[in-house]
């Protein structure tokens, strides 16, 4: 994951948005496949160089919403059956991308 999520610092999204969505897409695409770990709040912000309270609310939403679940004392994983998103999700997301592709 540490390759393939980037946040962008021209981007108008909040940087915890971009990780948020930027996960969704990962696992969505199969990129983070069921059952895979992904990296702790602290070094993901390590790696991504933002505060990890950014990473935190990003992973929060992303708990609340399904997407991640978190093991006690053994990290953060996409569950066996991540949500799948609905027609509806993703041609709005489709279309929030473009937006953004075409507004740069």
């Amino acid at each position: 994951m540490e390759r393939t999520l980037r946040i962008d610092a021209k981007d108008p999204r909040p940087i915890w948005r971009q990780i948020e969505e930027g996960v969704r897409h990962l696992v969505a695409c199969g990129s983070l496949a069921a059952g895979t770990g992904v990296p702790s709040v602290r070094d993901l912000a390590r790696e991504l160089q933002v505060n990890p309270a950014t990473v935190s609310k990003a992973y929060q939403r992303l708990t609340d919403a399904g997407v991640l679940a978190v093991r006690r004392g053994d990290g953060t994983y996409v569950p066996d059956a991540p949500p799948v998103p609905t027609q509806g999700e993703r041609a709005a997301r489709l279309t929030q991308a473009a937006l953004r592709y075409a507004g740069t």
